[in-house]
């Protein structure tokens, strides 16, 4: 049936679902924060720890860009693995080229205050100095082409909505090694230095979009040109979710950024350890980082067919992939410190950050990334302000007081581990909010059932009434009462 095929999440092994989706996701994923960290590793060989602080700061900015357009994408995996569960494939084409202007016309706005802003933005988070000069020209060039990143995430998205996660990861795949090999060209052999890293990040920009509308488009044929009243009819629909979701998502770079403020009142050695860090982490946890995304349309469509054990179930295997994942994350990194801190030729200050990472903090993103599965449920089980009231809590009462106490008690060293803390809570607040949730919606939807049982004609049967009865009062009662019969149920 189209249903079925459409909607594949409903049957079969959901840690397989979990798996498969999650580790194409961060194959993908993987590429483009290799490619970063890349930038950062090819940035490190010019010997200049203003360069590499300058990239710290700069990324703390495009984090919060990207953060805009994942908001985007997740509307675009909410809505559009909702309505394949649900059966409806032209509405699904009707809602992808709608959230594909969304997320096209927010970014670019994003995009514009950034650039308006850039100077004291830059300033507010502790850049000065060469780094400040290095970090602006860096965005100048990298954010113009954030609208066409914002598309291409929206389009993956798509993809993993109808469950090809394959071409979602050649998206990013394809994007990452475009940028892989343009960078040292730019960076050295042209002579152009952290600009030629951000020309080169800007060309791979064009290079997912074009990817990935080709796979929702062409292989897919799942977006369909949007009129200005699929647009209108649509924006409540997309806003509920994108609204929330953009929300969520810059909760944690707005957290970033008063971190590395709080950071970069130590010196700029601090800042590039804390940069380097910055980059390693969503490599080593891009496994995790993919996940909400993978969890999002799994969720999306079983909520979608109301089945509810399934629901569950995806949040307890979600949440076991994410402990076994990081655990053992954490144990290559510990191990695997020296060989770090040599490659990007730290000492001091820098190594010492990059060293607490390895060993102490590592561990603790297993609560980040119970967390990104809340904000997964929250947002494909139609309560996102849930999921933006966590993110906001963790950016402000989860963070604030937690690195200014860390950072009067330790330094540099005590701002992370502030910051670790915050997320240890709130990553078990999220867990016990979102269970409760689908609990209280599989109450909610067997009650609905009972009572549609209740009002529902029946035909009282007995030991003493023969099929030939039963049949003839089930004929006469449909000639009778066709009208009555065929009435919707309330």
């Amino acid at each position: 049936m189209p249903n079925q095929q459409q909607a594949k999440f409903v049957n079969g092994s959901i840690m397989r679902h979990i798996t498969v989706m999650s580790t194409s996701g961060a194959v993908g994923l993987m590429a483009l924060f290799l490619v970063d960290l890349a930038d950062m590793f090819f940035i490190s060989l010019l010997g200049q720890v203003e360069l590499a602080a300058a990239i710290g700061f700069a990324g703390t900015i495009l984090f919060f860009s990207t953060s805009v357009s994942i908001g985007t994408s997740i509307a675009m995996g909410a809505l559009v693995s909702r309505a394949l569960g649900a059966g409806d494939r032209e509405e699904a084409r009707k809602l992808t080229g709608s959230i594909m202007v969304f997320s096209a016309i927010v970014s670019t706005v994003t995009v514009g205050v950034i650039l308006l802003f850039v100077d004291p933005i830059l300033a507010m988070i502790g850049a000065n100095g060469e780094a400040a000069d290095k970090a602006k020209d860096f965005l100048v060039i990298l954010l113009p082409g954030s609208p066409l990143m914002a598309m291409g995430m929206a389009g993956g998205a798509a993809l993993r909505a109808v469950g090809d996660a394959k071409r979602s990861m050649a998206a990013t795949l394809v994007s990452g090694a475009v940028n892989a090999v343009l960078d040292p060209i730019f960076i050295f052999a042209l002579s152009m230095g952290i600009e030629g890293a951000a020309t080169a990040s800007l060309i791979s920009r064009f290079v997912l979009f074009g990817v990935s509308y080709h796979a929702v488009h062409r292989k897919h044929d799942l977006v369909a040109r949007p009129s200005l009243t699929d647009l209108s009819q649509h924006f409540r629909a997309i806003f509920h979710i994108a609204g929330p979701a953009i929300v969520t998502n810059t909760a944690t770079p707005i957290g970033n950024a008063i971190v590395t403020a709080q950071i970069a009142k130590y010196g700029a050695d601090f800042v590039a350890g804390y940069a380097v860090m910055g980059r390693l982490l969503p490599v080593s946890f891009a496994l995790i980082f993919s996940l909400s995304g993978a969890v999002g349309p799994i969720l999306g469509q079983n909520y979608g067919a109301q089945k509810f054990d399934r629901v569950q179930q995806t949040l307890t295997d979600s949440v076991k992939f994410v402990t076994a994942y990081c655990v053992g994350v954490a144990l290559i990194l510990f191990f695997a410190q020296g060989l770090i801190i040599d490659a990007f030729s730290l000492d001091g200050d820098a190594s010492s950050m990059v060293s607490l990472f390895c060993t102490y903090i590592a561990i603790t993103f297993l609560f980040n990334g119970t967390l990104f599965v809340s904000n997964a449920a929250f947002n494909n089980l139609n309560r996102p302000t849930w999921s933006t009231l966590l993110n906001v809590g963790k950016a402000t009462l989860g963070t604030i007081p937690f690195v200014y106490a860390g950072g009067y008690l330790g330094g540099a060293q005590g701002v992370l581990i502030g910051q670790a803390v915050g997320s240890i809570i709130f990553g078990i607040a999220g867990y016990v909010l979102v269970k409760k949730l689908i609990v209280q919606l599989a109450q909610d939807h067997e009650e609905k059932e009972e009572d549609v049982i209740a009002i529902e004609p029946s035909v009282p049967v007995t030991a003493f009434t023969s099929c030939r009865e039963v049949m003839a009062e089930e004929s006469e009662e449909a000639f009778d009462n066709t009208t009555e019969k065929n009435a919707p149920l309330r």
